[in-house]
């Protein structure tokens, strides 16, 4: 039975909420990191107010640095909203684009014995082009991604490039199999929910963008169409 509209729908639905959680260990990480810092920053405040004799300026500078992150903190929570397509944005830059998927995904991906390299990328700069819907070009790459993660199953590097002016290439570089880590491999057993063509395929038609893939790469164009 051929899928309806609604059903592909629901399964780019079901990809985006797999990407986010993979996601969300790194989001998590932003959000508790700034926490235990102010925990620390409290105590150290208490013990100085508690003093015989109160240093001022130590406890300015225990204030200012629970300032400092509960202002980290807030941008982490309102990070989230990034991810709601709903949610009109300010597009993004391609090196911006780069740049944070890979900040997110790089942890994941080493401790699965899997590199992420993004040399051919510049640190962003403001005047770059900007590209529209940051948040599906985020899901477009975190799908492209986890489908070279999950498919090409010999992967030791995933390499992204510049394709032109206005887009991205994705290549699963092969490791050599006489250094293989059978622990590493334990962790690249089969996902019940991998990403696999279909399901990339679906998530960008679902949101407007055309993805070639060729098994161990994915080129796509920033621009929906």
């Amino acid at each position: 039975m051929k899928s309806s509209p609604g059903a592909r729908s629901w399964i780019a639905a079901g990809v985006r909420h797999e990407l986010l959680t993979r996601a969300l260990p790194a989001l998590r990480h932003d959000m508790a990191a700034p926490v235990s810092v102010i925990r620390m920053a409290l105590l150290m405040l208490k013990r100085q107010v508690g003093a015989a004799a109160i240093d001022g300026a130590a406890c300015a500078e225990r204030v200012a640095l629970i300032d400092n992150q509960v202002s980290e903190l807030v941008a982490a929570i309102r990070s989230l909203r990034d991810w709601e397509l709903a949610t009109t944005d300010d597009g993004i830059t391609r090196s911006a684009l780069v740049a944070q998927c890979v900040s997110l995904m790089r942890a994941a991906f080493d401790l699965h014995g899997v590199t992420l390299d993004a040399e051919a990328f510049p640190e962003p700069k403001d005047d770059e082009p900007r590209w529209p819907a940051g948040a599906a070009l985020r899901y477009l790459f975190l799908g492209a991604l986890g489908y070279l993660h999950d498919g090409v199953d010999e992967a030791g590097t995933i390499r992204v490039e510049p394709l032109g002016a206005d887009g991205l290439k994705l290549s699963a570089v092969l490791r050599d199999t006489a250094s293989t880590n059978p622990v590493l491999d334990a962790h690249r057993a089969p996902r019940a929910l991998a990403i696999d063509a279909i399901a990339l395929q679906n998530l960008a038609e679902d949101m407007g963008y055309t993805v070639a893939l060729e098994g161990d790469s994915v080129r796509f164009k920033l621009a929906t169409g």
